[in-house]
């Protein structure tokens, strides 16, 4: 994979993309003069002698509260030390990753405070492999995600934990084998490492990364299923969609058309089919999935913004020699686009989970009850649509939106917060609930295609049956269903599914 190149301020969301996917990342040279200037600037701040928030004052509740020159440093020791209290399972690493690439593209862009062997350790970290373990649990979204974003400065003063090669080492020792030396943070420099929005959008961009692929594989099952059901390609009529102008929903009805394009199944049915419509499961796939589409590219406009931004405080000029103090670090735009996130993966898999349940359905789809050929002795696709439906309603359950909670904390001085951290974490877990279902999906509509031979699907469906055959043979008996289940998923979280559809499909984070 090709390494990275960091130009802080106009990453793109394809290389943050990358870099979730384990890119190699390596900070432009050009930033070195910003981060530079910027920690001298703290310097010269710091000699007019006036009380300047974290950097010679305690911090949240405790800002009036003035430090002595030579307790600087161990200031900014002590709050690394003290904002460490996450909980939780450890984060998953290439979310880390994203998190520590995030965190060095804000700093180096000379607004910080931070001096330059700071943000190398930061860069050296990545380079080596060496990723914090961060607790999942403890960020409220404000001031920023201070317990995670705190775990991961800890390393870097030879406190906690990293994985190196999947092994849970100290700290310290991982440094020392690495040739690193911890730091002596300097003013301002602890609280730049942990103020800010980074681990909430890293969990928010990891999860729309995955649910691009999501959303393009749900096209393709459900175009999938559409055939089986020997359903119509008439709602996906161009001419259709352009009259509502939702633009997600024209682009999602096109490729639809043209994932079915060429079917020997749909010609079978295109005159005499008694049938006028169908389901909305099957005929409202464009107006769903493109209003999805459509909130999927805002919340990535969003969180693209945001992966750009500075979002620490207080914040250093050096061409006025200022620092003022605002409120980046308060998460709620990853919160809103988590909350979007979130939605759209909801409905993605719910609009799933009812194609499955009319197509084991006889009195729907005019296919074999449950899918097998012996109904009654075989109980085929009975219980995958309840597994679909189980995952379904734990994703409804998970669907509430995060941001309209807040909580005072820093006794009431930081007294609402945006719960971005919770709202973004929760993705994951969703998308891969949303991947299951789909890979049902996969399964089922590919068992009713079998029921149609001689007939074929359009050439681009029947490379994806032909993907899933090599590794999920036709239903013929009841056997052992998970294994089936797990191979489909599978390919539809690797990407081989909409890969072997070999067609250009709507794209969300570009």
């Amino acid at each position: 994979m090709s390494p990275i190149a960091l130009h802080p301020g106009s990453v793109t969301l394809a290389e943050w993309r990358a870099i979730y996917r384990g890119a190699p990342v390596k900070l432009d040279p050009s930033a070195e003069g910003a981060i530079a200037e910027s920690a001298e600037a703290v310097a010269r701040i710091l000699a007019k002698g006036e009380p300047i928030y974290g950097i010679n004052t305690g911090f949240g509740k405790l800002a009036s509260v003035r430090i002595e020159p030579r307790d600087l440093a161990t200031l900014q020791r002590n709050i690394v030390l003290s904002h460490a209290a996450g909980v939780g399972a450890p984060s998953p690493v290439p979310v880390v990753r994203l998190m520590l690439a995030l965190k060095l593209a804000s700093l180096a862009q000379g607004a910080s405070g931070v001096a330059p062997p700071t943000v190398a350790l930061l860069e050296a970290l990545l380079v080596r492999g060496l990723t914090p373990v961060i607790p999942c649990q403890g960020s409220v979204g404000a001031s920023g995600d201070l317990a995670p974003l705190a775990h991961m400065a800890a390393v870097m003063i030879g406190v906690g934990e990293v994985f190196v090669d999947g092994a849970r080492v100290p700290a310290s020792e991982a440094l020392s084998k690495a040739g690193l030396a911890p730091l002596t943070l300097g003013p301002k420099e602890g609280l730049a490492l942990l103020n800010g929005t980074q681990f909430s959008a890293a969990n928010a961009l990891a999860a729309l990364f995955d649910t691009e692929v999501l959303f393009q594989s749900a096209l393709v099952t459900g175009a999938l299923s559409t055939e089986a059901a020997k359903g119509s390609d008439t709602p996906f009529d161009h001419r259709i969609h352009v009259l509502r102008r939702q633009p997600g929903q024209i682009e999602t009805a096109d490729a639809l058309r043209a994932l079915m394009a060429g079917s020997a199944i749909r010609a079978s049915h295109l005159q005499g089919d008694a049938r006028v419509q169908d389901p909305y499961c099957l005929r409202c796939q464009p107006q769903v999935m493109g209003a999805a589409l459509d909130v999927l590219r805002n919340a990535a406009q969003t969180l693209g913004c945001e992966a750009n931004g500075v979002t620490d405080n207080p914040l250093i000029f050096p061409e006025a020699d200022e620092a003022l103090s605002g409120g980046n670090f308060h998460a709620e735009p990853v919160a809103f686009a988590a909350d979007v996130i979130a939605m759209a993966v909801c409905e993605i898999g719910s609009l799933a989970e009812r194609r499955v349940a009319m197509l084991v359905d006889p009195a729907l789809s005019g296919l074999p009850a449950f899918l097998t050929p012996r109904p009654g002795l075989n109980s085929g696709f009975m219980l995958p649509q309840v597994t679909a439906a189980a995952l379904v309603s734990e994703n409804k359950q998970s669907a509430f939106p995060a941001s309209v909670d807040s909580i005072p904390t820093s006794a009431n001085q930081e007294d609402h917060v945006s719960m971005a951290a919770h709202g973004a974490r929760r993705l994951l877990p969703m998308v891969e609930n949303a991947t299951a279902v789909i890979g049902i999906e996969l399964l089922a509509a590919a068992q009713g295609c079998d029921f149609h031979a001689p007939l074929t699907s359009s050439p681009h469906l029947e490379a994806v049956r032909a993907v899933l055959r090599a590794q999920v043979p036709h239903l013929s008996d009841d056997r052992h269903f998970h294994p089936d289940i797990a191979a489909a998923v599978d390919l539809v979280r690797s990407g081989k599914v909409v890969e072997a559809a070999a067609m250009s499909l709507p794209e969300i984070a570009t």
